[in-house]
Order: C-alpha cells, then sequence, then structure tokens
C-alpha cells in the first residue's frame, strides 16, 4: 500500500500572507489525517516563509499519523530534527532562497557528507529518505550512505507524462528497480497530482509513500479537502 502523505506547505503561505493564523496549519494537518491521509509533510526553510519552526513543534505531538520533515540539512534543521524527532527526515539539497526543490543529490559527490548525517539522525531511530533524480547511480550512492529510503524527483516524470507517459515513465521504473534490489523503501514526490499519480502507481506499485502539496491543495479549492483527499488515495488503490 503506498500512503499518501499531505505537504502542508501552501496552508502555510496562505495563512502568512495575511499574518495571523487563518488558516490554523494545525487543524488542516488534523482535518488531512481525519479525511484519510496517512502521513504529514513539512519543509521548513531558513527565511520561514511558509512552515514555521514553532509549527514544526507545535504539530509533533499532536499528529496520529507519520510526519515527515524534509529540507537542507544545514545546522538549525540538523538540531529541529533531532529535537522533534518526527518518523522520517527527507535530505534535499536546497539553497537558502531556493523556491521549491527543483533536483536531487549528487549522492556520489556528497557520500561523506550525507553519510554522517544520515548516520546522526538513525542514530535516534529517525528514518531517513535522500531525494534523488531518477538516475541508477544516484539511488546506490543513497544506499552507500545509509539511507533508508531514496524520495524520486517526479517533476520530470510530470513534464514529460503529457506527452508520453511511457516515455516519462521509464527512467522512474528503472531507478526503482534498483532501489528495490538494495533493499532501500522507495517515496517519489514533486508534481505529482490526479493527473499522473495513477499511471505511476500502477506501474510501480511497491513505492511506499508519495508526498504531495500544490496540486493536492490546488484542486481542494474546487473539491473541498476532504473529497479532495479521498480522489488521491484512490488513485494509488
Amino acid at each position: 500500500m503506498t500512503k499518501l502523505s499531505v505537504n502542508i506547505n501552501k496552508i502555510a503561505t496562505l495563512r502568512n500572507s495575511r499574518g495571523g493564523d487563518v488558516p490554523n496549519v494545525v487543524k488542516v494537518a488534523l482535518d488531512c489525517e481525519a479525511f484519510g491521509a496517512e502521513g504529514i509533510t513539512v519543509h521548513p526553510r531558513p527565511d520561514e516563509r511558509h512552515i514555521r519552526q514553532a509549527d514544526v513543534y507545535e504539530l509533533r505531538p499532536l499528529l496520529q499519523t507519520e510526519f515527515n520533515i524534509e529540507g537542507y540539512p544545514s545546522k538549525d534543521f540538523i538540531d529541529l530534527v533531532l529535537k522533534v524527532k518526527p518518523t522520517q527526515v527527507t535530505l534535499v539539497p536546497d539553497s537558502p532562497d531556493q523556491l521549491t526543490s527543483n533536483a536531487g543529490w549528487d549522492t556520489k559527490s556528497n557520500l561523506e557528507f550525507l553519510s554522517e548525517i544520515l548516520e546522526e539522525f538513525k542514530s535516534v531511530g529517525i528514518r531517513t529518505s535522500v531525494f534523488v533524480d531518477p538516475d541508477k547511480e544516484a539511488v546506490e550512492y543513497a544506499a552507500r550512505a545509509g539511507a533508508d529510503r531514496v524520495e524520486l524527483y517526479t517533476e520530470p516524470y510530470a513534464t514529460l507524462y503529457v506527452k508520453s507517459p511511457e516515455e516519462a515513465l521509464a527512467p522512474f521504473l528503472a531507478s526503482t528497480k534498483t532501489a528495490r534490489s538494495l533493499g532501500m523503501g522507495l517515496n517519489a514526490g514533486h508534481d505529482l497530482s490526479l493527473v499522473n499519480l495513477a499511471y505511476l502507481h500502477n506501474h510501480i506499485p511497491w513505492i511506499d509513500e508519495v508526498s504531495i502539496g500544490h496540486a493536492l491543495v490546488s484542486d481542494a479549492l474546487y473539491m473541498g479537502l476532504e473529497k479532495t483527499i479521498q480522489e488521491y488515495k484512490k488513485a494509488l488503490l
């Protein structure tokens, strides 16, 4: 079964645009769980332009499903994760001013760097995931670094899917088979939507988790949050 983790960054962005506490990030996260989501994802950035560190601390004791914190492993980020101890930490190679994640790690060049950080998280019982492009070598070196899972960066899949689903899928199918052969867990995320999710899942049913935020929140403007979550879960059946 592939779990749906809802990324609530966009909810925080909407809240921050006006100040105050509307919409309430914690309430939305708890509602997502109540409506069937199996996880909540947050990506706190240094400028706190969406999720804030205070949100992370407030969410942790209230969530009943898996909590995934993703981000670049700066000292502040590492300290936050070690204090909060989420179910999973996902390391991404974002620069501090980056708008959104747009590439996976060069796991070969960063092998020593990633290995030390992953070991620190794993030593306190946090499941680790590394954000990678659909590349066999990137997956192999993530495994060497000690990652429990890889999260495949799926924007290239989503972009090409509208022209050629088969061509879009090919590199992802190959890299997921590599991860599986190495005994690694598999996550996927970025630009997945109701347009392309079912096709990906039907061909790679061993994905453990998809993390979806922008498209899901956008769909909820028309369908409502509860129905939207149910539609995404149907795509994962």
